[in-house]
């Protein structure tokens, strides 16, 4: 009894050493393909700190050079305080909006003692995201000029139905609501970009501001939003906080200025910001790339400053299609082996660097970003041979793909970028409104609904689904639902070919605007009027394409092992046992 005890124990155990070993094998054909990059070159982990304003591009390239077995650590903390890890040597590389050695609050932010590069990485647009109703109508198509804007973030104008707010937005009736402004707490690029534009364009403003808080006077720029006490403001930390606050339903009433990606993926609404050519635009990639037409670019390579940007241009473009919160995001990288940086690391850094300045800015307009120009491509990838231990690349720059690119150099990605409607014009026409003719959307209802007042409110509906961009653009079937001159909603519930859920509006996955739902002419307007946004989640997995491939063909190879030897093996071993 126990000699047969164990030889069925011999035989199990035999057994499955061999469906192990089976298994083991399928499994090691997974992983290796899985694994295996372009090239077999290993790397070692690298890890950076900083702004969260492009974090979400850097999170998304992180994700795809995974598959090249490059691991990139990354801590969106704020800019300030990623320039104070690099200084202090904590982190490999910093990602920021502003250079070392400016002037804060009295302060000099003092550059550090290691040698370093500024690296552009990806350009965007400051957006100002908000949540305000009208009745129960969400509004999306709010504009905002830059004087209206610096009051709000100083305290001037507390009130949503404040005279100069209701003068931009004729075709609003604008509720009696506080507003309520949501500032960076911590050390922020973002901070420092916004406060840029409010001391170059408004800085007596924004100076009396600054006294009242208790800061040295010009105020000019700062990472720390000063924070008068009694004004009403809400202070958060990181992008994701001040996002995350405005975009809760209860917060309404509150406004705040981050970077476009998180206003899409929190799908909220953005101000369309009025330009020196006097048309309200969105920070869509098109009009950022137009407005940093205007960007004067330290282009000595000689200066400790180089590549860094000058904005002042940029606020004030005569094109109608620039928006005026337009910048460039910078890494800050080590030029030479100091500390824990290694020849090793710069390796790693290094691959990491050139992918994101070709490869990745393909996916910049997916995320809520503006790829880069030619220039600051071509500029960078010199950056990149100054980092220690890099493997250098001859890259043709013709074969980046880059949307920004052309043939002689110009930026197609402006070129191209199409003019704002007339409605969009400073004046009594309100795109998206009944001043403008109609409004389209859906309530969600089915049964429409009223507006507040005598004017009706933009609608939207219900959050906008989750899309996937495919390459081609959701068709409707159903009514449309239109706004009447006295502020009614009435109409049908539309409903889309691509299942998104009916009263919910359309969205364009490339531009991530509402379509109006009968009329979509795939060009962003309609019929002369523009499409008011409404912007959804985006992932995006491009790059990792090759990775979910080698997946696929190693389940293939394991399922053909296990179909092809396990059977005769099994048979085999139970025969000899038997």
């Amino acid at each position: 009894m126990s000699r047969i005890r164990r030889n069925s124990s011999g035989r199990r155990a035999r057994v499955t050493a061999a469906l192990t070993a089976t298994a083991f094998a399928g499994t090691s054909v997974i992983i290796g393909l899985a694994a295996s990059p372009a090239s077999a070159e290993s790397y070692v982990p690298v890890s950076g700190a900083g702004s969260t304003w492009s974090q979400n591009a850097i999170d998304q390239w992180r994700k795809n050079v995974n598959q090249y077995g490059l691991r990139v650590n990354y801590a969106g903390t704020g800019s300030s305080d990623g320039r104070n890890q690099f200084r202090n040597g904590t982190v490999d590389f910093a990602v920021s909006e502003i250079p070392y050695g400016l002037k804060d609050s009295g302060v000099i932010d003092a550059p550090p003692a290691r040698k370093y590069a500024y690296l552009p990485i990806v350009a965007g647009g400051t957006s100002i995201m908000y949540n305000l109703k009208i009745g129960t109508q969400r509004v999306t198509s709010l504009r905002l000029s830059g004087e209206t804007l610096t009051k709000i973030f100083t305290g001037g104008i507390t009130s949503w139905a404040d005279p100069a707010i209701k003068s931009e937005n004729p075709g609003l009736a604008l509720p009696a609501r506080r507003i309520v402004p949501v500032v960076r707490g911590d050390g922020s690029g973002t901070t420092a970009q916004f406060t840029t534009f409010m001391a170059s364009e408004y800085a007596g403003t924004w100076d009396a501001y600054c006294a009242a808080a208790g800061r040295p006077t010009p105020c000019g720029t700062t990472s720390i939003f000063p924070v008068v006490s009694g004004k009403g403001f809400t202070a958060q930390a990181g992008s994701l906080g001040v996002s995350g606050y405005v975009s809760q339903q209860q917060n309404e009433g509150t406004i705040t200025y981050v970077e476009y990606s998180y206003a899409i993926n929190a799908g909220f609404p953005v101000a369309k910001i009025l330009n020196k050519a006097g048309f309200y635009v969105l920070p869509t990639p098109e009009n950022v790339a137009v407005g940093l037409l205007k960007a004067t670019i330290n282009d000595n390579p000689a200066s400790p400053q180089y590549l860094t940007q000058n904005l002042t241009g940029v606020y004030r473009h005569p094109d109608v299609r620039a928006y005026p919160l337009s910048s460039y995001s910078y890494m800050v990288v080590p030029t030479a082996v100091e500390g824990t940086f290694s020849t090793a690391k710069g390796n790693a850094l290094g691959a990491f660097a050139y992918y994101f300045l070709c490869e990745g800015q393909q996916q910049a307009p997916r995320l809520g970003f503006s790829p880069l120009p030619i220039n600051l491509v071509q500029a960078g990838l010199a950056q990149v041979r100054k980092i220690p231990g890099v493997q250098v690349e001859s890259i043709d720059i013709k074969k980046c793909n880059n949307p920004t690119f052309s043939a002689d150099g110009t930026n197609t990605l402006a070129a191209t970028a199409p003019k704002p409607p007339a409605c969009d014009a400073a004046g009594p026409l309100q795109c998206g409104t009944s001043k403008e003719g109609s409004t389209t959307g859906g309530s969600g209802s089915g049964g429409g609904s009223s507006g507040t007042g005598t004017k009706p409110t933009t609608v939207t509906g219900s959050k906008p689904t989750t899309t996937t961009p495919t390459g081609t653009k959701p068709t409707t079937t159903g009514t449309t639902t239109t706004t009447t001159g006295n502020g009614t909603t009435t109409g049908g519930t539309p409903t889309t070919t691509d299942g998104t859920a009916s009263g919910a509006p359309v969205v364009d996955p490339e531009t991530g605007q509402t379509v109006d739902p009968g009329t979509d002419t795939g060009t962003g307007t309609e019929g002369g009027e523009a499409v008011t946004v409404a912007a959804v989640p985006v992932v995006t997995s491009v790059s990792a394409g090759a990775g979910n491939t080698a997946v696929l063909i190693g389940l293939a190879a394991a399922l053909l092992i296990g179909v092809v030897v396990a059977p005769p093996l099994l048979a085999r071993l139970l025969r000899g046992n038997s």
